[in-house]
């Protein structure tokens, strides 16, 4: 089922928007752009270039080369991920800035965990396509299976 899916995907991106992203292919108006993961406060921490369905919220931090008010756009495309048609805009969140704004901070979470595959985040500014990031979102392994040793059978005399 595409549309519950689709729906959680919005939800995670519609949760928050504020400024920043990973980075991708630059062109124009954009000097930075990266995608991270939360830190300990709750907010961007460092710049991440994969995730597991289990990171909530994943943010997207852009940085324009600009203090002038500015409309950035990010779209959030599924590139391979199972049940969605690969090249489906799965979100698209819009912030205008303010003059002497220069940075936007988008996150969202979906309302369980992310689906696994391959995602790309495309960044517009001023209606253009400045930023372009692609970034996979893998299956999340439990914590026991690292430390996991099988125990040896005992021996009988």
């Amino acid at each position: 089922m595409i549309f519950p899916r689709i729906f959680l995907l919005l939800i995670f991106l519609a949760a928050g928007i504020s400024a920043q992203m990973p980075e991708p292919t630059l062109d124009g108006p954009i000097s930075e752009v990266y995608l991270a993961k939360a830190d300990e406060e709750g907010t961007a921490g460092d710049e991440a270039n994969e995730f597991l369905i289990t990171d909530s919220p994943i943010f997207c931090v852009v940085t324009l080369a600009s203090l002038e008010p500015a409309e950035v756009r990010m779209d959030l495309i599924a590139v391979n991920v199972r049940g969605v048609k690969g090249g489906t805009r799965v979100v698209s969140t819009t912030y205008k800035t303010r003059p002497g704004e220069n940075r936007v901070n988008f996150s969202g979470s979906p309302a369980g965990n992310w689906v696994a595959g391959v995602y790309r985040a495309d960044i517009f500014v001023g209606g253009k396509r400045s930023a372009s990031i692609e970034f996979p979102i893998r299956p999340a392994t439990p914590a026991a299976a690292n430390s996991f040793a099988p125990k040896r059978p005992s021996r009988k005399n």
